[in-house]
């Protein structure tokens, strides 16, 4: 009896203990994969909190990793948050208040994304301190859009656009970006094509404002460059520029189709007081809508070999 007893101890005990056992594992496993669709970083943060509204992360590069795939980063106030690679599909939003990634000899942002991710930047200021490389860089995925942030103080560009692979979109709007080393808005692709559209962009103090190189199509509209070496230019065979409704004003060269099989094609576009306003070489293309405004330029240009062509 005292055996059977015993026994009937053991077998109602051990049920127990493994369900107690289960219920631990699952409470302590439960925070390490949970991730939020919205999260928030404020300046006086932890990166060791959920990222909650009430207890926020200090870092973007903190919040990524407890922000769930499509979901949004929130600042909650006007701080610097780091420099950040971004390798899914996410929202950094900071209306209202400074959002700043600061950082030196090294990107702001790379995103490194999948082939079907789209990111956003909006509200944000990126600052190189004259040796940062680039303010940001899109290496993959499928769509970067880029609104309302100041770029400034890097050694090479503004906005990189360094694709592996054809199909990948940017739009950047309302954006602000000078003294840049190199180039305000570069677009490439070594596979397939690679879309810009620029809107309400104004770029100052680069070698170039905006290029279409390698791969590149770009659309730049209501914008202006002023205080570059080019404002805009086309330089790759097949790359193709087109600005609108827009000014090229104080720069060596307004809008520049370097190589042959490259097009800059202008309509409704002010070039003014630049060296040169237009430079195409022998066998680009070079398409003008015949409502530009040229006014002030040491020369208006020469397109002795260029393929003309007046809309």
């Amino acid at each position: 009896m005292q055996y059977l007893s015993k026994k009937i101890r053991t077998f109602r005990v051990a049920p127990l203990l493994t369900v107690v056992g289960c219920l631990v594992a699952l409470l302590y496993a439960a925070p390490a994969h949970a991730q939020a669709s919205r999260t928030w970083v404020s300046g006086v943060g932890d990166d060791a909190n959920p990222c909650s509204r009430t207890a926020p992360c200090k870092t973007f590069a903190g919040a990524i990793s407890k922000t769930a795939a499509g979901g949004e980063i929130n600042c909650l106030d006007s701080a610097g948050y780091g420099a950040v690679t971004i390798t899914k599909a996410i929202s950094i939003v900071c209306n209202g208040v400074v959002g700043s990634v600061l950082v030196a000899g090294t990107n702001g942002i790379v995103v490194q994304a999948g082939p079907s991710d789209i990111v956003i930047l909006r509200g944000i200021e990126i600052n190189g301190i004259g040796t940062g490389i680039n303010g940001v860089r899109f290496l993959s995925g499928k769509a970067l859009q880029v609104d309302t942030v100041n770029i400034y103080g890097f050694t090479t560009n503004g906005i990189d656009v360094a694709l592996a692979a054809g199909g990948s979109s940017v739009e950047v709007k309302n954006t602000d970006i000078t003294n840049v080393g190199q180039v305000g808005i570069r677009v490439t692709t070594t596979s397939g094509g690679v879309s810009l559209d620029a809107d309400r962009v104004n770029i100052s103090r680069v070698t170039t404002g905006v290029e279409a190189a390698l791969g590149g199509n770009g659309t730049v509209s209501r914008s202006t460059v002023f205080g570059a070496g080019n404002g805009v230019a086309a330089t790759a065979n097949g790359a193709i520029l087109t600005v609108a409704n827009s000014v090229l004003a104080s720069n060596n060269i307004g809008a520049n189709a370097s190589v042959s099989g490259a097009t800059v094609a202008l309509a409704a576009t002010d070039l003014f007081a630049n060296n040169t306003a237009v430079n195409a070489v022998a066998g680009s293309n070079f398409i003008t809508g015949q409502d530009n405004k040229l006014s002030g330029n040491l020369s208006n240009g020469a397109l002795p070999s260029a393929n003309m062509t007046t809309r």
